[in-house]
């Protein structure tokens, strides 16, 4: 492939080479054609580099591709700073909804607990219910029995008194 000269004359096509670094194709074809004086000739001096400001010159950016041309200067254009601020907005509502649904599985494990120490009260007020009714009923029957024994023995003493008399 480098043997063909016709092949590799594209304009605008750009070749890296470890010594000279990006130059122009046919100007390192022509360098290794001919003799090279300084290393700093086959370079031509249209070639853009990252650290170029934007105020490239007018003829060197009619020389390359419109293509490169945008992708450089998207190259030396900063970030969007509203795409970065939109970033750290949702970056900020992912924490916070972290932290809100932590806060819920929480909240519902305390709920849970909640529950559960309600139907065991539930459980011991309906057990002491039991209790009170128990002794309820047999306080009751102690006032049944009381009763009937004093009526009784009302109904003994009177018919003893009637028969005495």
């Amino acid at each position: 492939m480098s043997s063909d000269p016709e092949f590799l004359s594209f304009k605008g096509l750009k070749q890296y080479t470890p010594e000279q670094g990006w130059g122009q194709v046919n100007a390192i074809l022509q360098a290794h054609t001919q003799p090279e004086p300084t290393q700093h000739a086959a370079m031509p001096d249209n070639v853009p580099t990252l650290t170029e400001t934007s105020n490239a010159s007018a003829h060197t950016s009619s020389i390359l591709d419109p293509l490169i041309n945008e992708l450089f200067e998207q190259l030396r254009v900063p970030t969007s700073d509203e795409l970065t601020q939109t970033w750290r907005t949702i970056a900020a509502e992912v924490n916070l909804l972290t932290q809100r649904m932590a806060l819920q599985r929480e909240l519902q494990e305390r709920l849970q607990k909640l529950d559960q120490d309600m139907c065991d009260l539930r459980a011991n007020i309906l057990l002491h219910l039991s209790e009170v009714q128990h002794v309820a009923d047999q306080q009751l029957s102690c006032a049944r029995l009381r009763a009937e024994v004093s009526a009784l023995a009302q109904s003994k003493l009177s018919a003893k008194l009637k028969n005495a008399q």
